[in-house]
């Protein structure tokens, strides 16, 4: 078996192998993608074994699939936990390959779960939506200023057929009336585009049986419930619901020691628009769900707004993990869960 440690960069990549029958350490560094595809093809030619260990990296996406066309072994590791094995304060790319290799012949590589290729197109869709809504509230909130400039206050009015024929009839100057003009014209482009992502995810959901399981939650909807099932991939990944809060980022940083405990804001590690939409979607939970609501206002009263949104997120993200990996609905969350056994729900666990 050829193992092979890569130091991966968008411009060029930093190779280490040993060959494991004849222990014949070689080096390289190779120009992406023209140079390294070149040598892993002729490396396929030899009919060996390969395996590949790199740093997990967003640009690197050619690469995987040029190795898996290959059948080429492939292994992705986690960068701080790689970094953290680093012994020597010299850090060069050299250093970086041998390291990895290092840790591949040691069978110490820190080995991450990779989405599959089709998970990962899915994402994409998410990302695309949640852009393009990002988008059109941007343009939303200019011509909002336009219209207070000029003395209208109408809130979401504005864009009711009544409250934009209002704003299309303001007496501009010659580039703030290009400016409305423009602005207009993105967000008609813009809606249609949303809607017909908005539907794809909907279509998406309901191929899902795990989305469609999480959606009888109470303010959950098919965007919340699909994004949760494509980011965390498999619930069997974690043992508990504190490990899906933290690979979340809904935890808080930690600094304690001796008898001094301090804690911090979340650490926000993971998927930023999974923490979004956890937020958004517990603020509907708690405005559907009396219980909710209690908690809310309790912890509101206690730290503030914004933590206990944060908190009820959490919450939400541990409920739609257990779920998913008991195979409950709502219903049977809700009489076998961890309040079974309480005044008014006399089932108990089964």
């Amino acid at each position: 078996m050829i193992i092979i440690g890569v130091d991966y960069h968008p411009e060029f990549q930093q190779l280490a192998s040993v060959d494991t029958e004849t222990g014949e350490f070689s080096e390289a560094r190779l120009q992406n993608p023209e140079q390294a595809e070149q040598f892993y093809r002729e490396l396929a030619g030899r009919g060996a074994r390969v395996r590949i260990g790199m740093e997990a990296s967003g640009h690197a996406r050619w690469l995987e699939r040029l190795l898996g066309e290959l059948h080429f072994e492939l292994w992705i590791g986690d960068a701080a936990e790689i970094c953290s094995k680093r012994v020597r304060k010299q850090k060069t790319d050299r250093q970086d390959a041998q390291l990895i290799l290092q840790l591949l012949v040691e069978d110490r590589f820190p080995r991450i779960w990779v989405p599959s290729a089709e998970n990962r197109d899915l994402r994409q869709l998410l990302w695309h939506r949640h852009r393009m809504v990002q988008t059109r509230t941007r343009v939303m909130n200019q011509l909002q200023a336009v219209a207070l400039n000029e003395g209208l206050r109408c809130k979401k009015k504005l864009w009711r057929e009544r409250g934009r024929q209002q704003l299309e009839s303001f007496q501009l100057g010659r580039w703030a009336s290009r400016r409305r003009h423009d602005l207009l014209q993105l967000l008609d482009q813009l809606n249609p585009t949303i809607a017909e992502l908005t539907q794809a995810i909907e279509r998406e959901a309901e191929k899902c049986p795990e989305a469609q399981r999480l959606r009888t939650h109470p303010g959950v909807g098919a965007l919340t419930a699909l994004a949760f099932v494509l980011l965390i991939g498999d619930a069997e990944r974690f043992r508990c619901g504190k490990q899906v809060a933290s690979y979340l980022g809904l935890v808080p940083l930690e600094k304690s020691s001796g008898n001094r405990r301090r804690l911090g804001h979340i650490t926000k590690q993971g998927s930023s628009i999974l923490r979004f939409l956890l937020v958004e979607a517990a603020q509907a939970t708690v405005r559907s769900v009396p219980q909710w609501r209690n908690k809310y206002f309790h912890l509101m009263q206690r730290r503030g707004r914004n933590t206990a949104k944060v908190a009820m997120a959490r919450k939400l993200a541990v409920r739609l993990y257990w779920m998913w990996r008991c195979g409950w609905d709502y219903e049977q969350l809700h009489r076998f869960g961890s309040h079974a056994g309480e005044p008014g729900n006399r089932h108990g666990v089964q």
